[in-house]
């Protein structure tokens, strides 16, 4: 019998605006099983592109990384692949110490799929600083958003692994954790 939840990335984007709304019936939408997760990570190739030009457009407004374009561009790539990896199996092992290891392939495609609304945010935000308004607007709405994502990423775990709330927090800060220490890398690679 087919499953009703085939690893789609249409379905894969339609759970992320339900999960972006608050809405758990995105969850419906998530294939279960180790199928769903490995296709799941299709959304860092989706997301790929909006990084790179993310990186372009910074670039040409605050000028060329210290040790060169290729050299950053390089270290983005690595560090992208790598944080992807990372929170993958640092999950792993936190939904396991939460006896909720069973959950965690339809978790990593829920919480796979979601990044597509954060990357999508992260262009928006973009526009600010592309159009030239002040710094101070750009700020105010990169701190929204900072609070946007952490709620969604904590509300996809909570959903996705059936955990209470403080349960969740714990994936929101290995999240952090994660993207704090890799950019940390990153940026010395750069230059910065």
């Amino acid at each position: 019998m087919p499953a009703l939840n085939p690893p789609t990335i249409t379905n894969g984007i339609a759970a992320a605006i339900l999960f972006a709304r608050g809405k758990v019936e995105g969850m419906a939408l998530i294939a279960p099983g180790m199928e769903g997760a490995r296709h799941s990570f299709l959304a860092a190739l989706i997301c790929l592109p909006v990084l790179l030009g993310l990186r372009i457009v910074v670039w040409a407004v605050q000028g060329a990384p210290p040790n060169g374009v290729a050299v950053s561009l390089a270290g983005e790539l690595v560090s992208y692949t790598v944080g992807w990896v990372a929170f993958a199996l640092g999950s792993k092992l936190l939904a396991e110490r939460a006896q909720r290891g069973a959950n965690w392939p339809q978790f990593i495609t829920a919480w796979n799929w979601s990044n597509l609304v954060q990357y999508a945010l992260l262009l928006v935000l973009l526009l600010p600083t592309a159009l030239g308004l002040p710094g101070w607007i750009g700020n105010a709405l990169g701190l929204a958003a900072v609070g946007y994502a952490m709620w969604l990423e904590w509300f996809v775990t909570r959903v996705a692994l059936g955990v209470p709330g403080a349960t969740a927090v714990m994936f929101v800060v290995l999240d952090l954790a994660l993207g704090l220490f890799i950019g940390g890398v990153t940026a010395r690679i750069s230059g910065n």
